[in-house]
């Protein structure tokens, strides 16, 4: 049994508050992760066509399914459409295509990746002759609607999207004739996105965190990175005070502060490290604290596609 709490989303779709992050797990790594992770009560399972690393992840899925360790129903998971799929007709395929890749007849949440849309075909990241990223203009409102019809014919439980603005929801909430339930973003008390998250709030959608920890390698290296919220002096004291770790302390802020966590490992021991938040509680004070950590510095800047019509940090949520 897992012990993870479910949050309900707006059409009664029960989802884990924390779940395993794939993103740049290595195929060879990532399969072994997904069976530790179900072996640890991990329910939730947070994947996408870009990652390129589907297959694998479905692989364990079906190891722990078939060794009787879970049913498919007892397990969350999500997808992602990716950007050189943005038209209606090719959104339905797409789907189908991370259906197969996952081994499953269903996703429990599917998200438009990003709201700008790439040229359509093969290349995950096509070009221009010059080397610029090559867009298109689709309306996001459109890749929606094939969104909508994944939905209707129960290829998706639930549907949604990630890295959009409050204005871009606002234009989908709109039009929509099914509502979006999650916005997943870069959340961490490095950006702890407290505006976006109310937004979400008065409008029944639940946000997800990605990269829920920050990256510790890149913000030592990478210049004008912010200090990954981990190796902060007063989270250290916070971690010692309930005998916990540094990223057990962040996970545990991050869904107090209302947001599902989805941190990303391939390591066995922080597998399991991270999903035993949930047998304590911060403070007001520790979290006001924690507040003071918010610096609105993305590690995730999609900085190539910042002259794009419907770039979403333009705005300041």
């Amino acid at each position: 049994m897992s012990k993870v709490p479910t949050v309900k989303l707006n059409n009664g779709v029960e989802m884990p508050v924390l779940g395993l992050g794939t993103y740049k797990s290595q195929p060879n790594a990532v399969t072994k992760a997904v069976e530790d992770a179900i072996d640890a009560g991990y329910r939730h399972f947070d994947c996408a066509f870009f990652y390129d690393n589907e297959k694998e992840v479905g692989d364990g899925i079906q190891t722990k399914i078939k060794e009787g360790v879970v049913q498919r129903k007892d397990l969350f998971i999500c997808s992602k459409l990716w950007n050189n799929t943005h038209s209606q007709q090719s959104v339905v395929p797409a789907c189908r295509k991370s259906l197969e890749l996952l081994q499953t007849d269903y996703l429990d949440l599917y998200l438009v990746h990003w709201p700008v849309g790439f040229k359509e075909g093969d290349e995950l990241t096509p070009k221009t002759e010059d080397g610029k990223v090559a867009t298109s203009d689709i309306d996001y409102i459109e890749t929606w609607r094939g969104m909508e019809e994944c939905a209707r014919l129960g290829l998706a439980r639930a549907i949604g999207v990630s890295n959009f603005n409050h204005e871009q929801l606002e234009r989908i909430l709109s039009v929509a004739e099914i509502k979006p339930t999650v916005n997943q973003v870069e959340c961490n008390p490095n950006i702890n996105q407290k505006k976006l998250i109310q937004y979400c709030k008065e409008h029944d959608i639940v946000v997800t965190a990605y990269c829920p920890l920050g990256k510790a390698a890149e913000a030592r290296t990478k210049p004008g990175a912010p200090v990954a919220s981990m190796e902060e002096p007063g989270v250290i004291e916070i971690a010692a005070k309930y005998k916990k770790t540094p990223a057990q302390v962040v996970l545990r802020y991050l869904i107090q502060h209302g947001v599902v966590v989805i941190p990303k490992s391939i390591t066995k021991s922080r597998i399991i490290e991270n999903i035993d938040c949930f047998d304590f509680t911060l403070d007001q004070k520790e979290m006001d604290y924690f507040d003071t950590l918010n610096k609105n510095i993305r590690l995730a800047t999609f900085k190539d596609c910042k002259d794009h019509k419907y770039f979403p940090f333009n705005l300041e949520y």
